[in-house]
């Protein structure tokens, strides 16, 4: 998704359940990750050209940081590695079919925005799960305005250009994306509430 879009969900997440502090370097961590430096030979940082595993494990990997510089006396690292984990987890959702996937189970009659399901079993383990791949330079072109009808034009439907969810100008699909990275940033939260101790998780959303 769009760097601003990043931001203003992990604020929706997370504002009340992190000093002010920490929240700022969570949303600083994430946003990092669409520097040019992340988006060259970093597939997993955002779920591209169908590296679902490694995208995955990054996350994991991300996670068992954040434990670990807790287990120590430091702090910082455990929130950037956060921010980190979350700006993959949240890309899931607007540069893979699951979106897609989850819609087609009820059969033309959507449920809102709002119910959707961002870990469902079924859906992340389907055969079907794919992510959106970089034909470049054409995916190029289609971040310049004036030529991305042009590059949609070129670009075969499997093209990050064309199955991205990363705005509200991808159509209404784009609400479903946002409405489940949202969640899954609370769930992130979630699965490290549950690992932490209660006295490590203190320290670590710094209230």
């Amino acid at each position: 998704m769009l760097v601003p879009i990043h931001e203003e969900m992990t604020r929706e997440a997370l504002e009340t359940r992190f000093s002010p502090r920490a929240l700022e370097i969570i949303i600083a961590a994430n946003k990092k990750q669409d520097a040019l430096k992340g988006q060259i030979g970093h597939d997993e940082f955002h779920f591209d050209n169908n590296a679902l595993d490694q995208s995955f494990r990054y996350i994991t990997e991300q996670r068992g940081q954040v434990i670990a510089t807790l287990l120590g006396p430091g702090i910082l690292g455990a929130w950037i590695a956060f921010g980190r984990l979350l700006h993959t987890a949240q890309d899931f959702y607007s540069h893979t079919n699951y979106i897609s996937l989850w819609l087609d189970q009820f059969n033309g009659t959507h449920p809102p925005a709002v119910e959707i399901d961002p870990v469902q079993k079924s859906m992340i383990d389907s055969p079907d799960l794919h992510s959106g791949k970089l034909y470049l330079p054409f995916d190029v072109l289609y971040f310049v305005p004036f030529l991305r009808k042009v590059s949609l034009a070129l670009l075969p439907r499997d093209s990050h250009a064309h199955m991205n969810l990363d705005s509200p100008k991808q159509g209404s699909r784009f609400e479903y994306a946002r409405a489940a990275a949202v969640k899954r940033t609370q769930h992130e939260l979630g699965i490290l509430q549950k690992l932490l101790t209660p006295q490590m998780f203190a320290r670590f959303t710094d209230l």
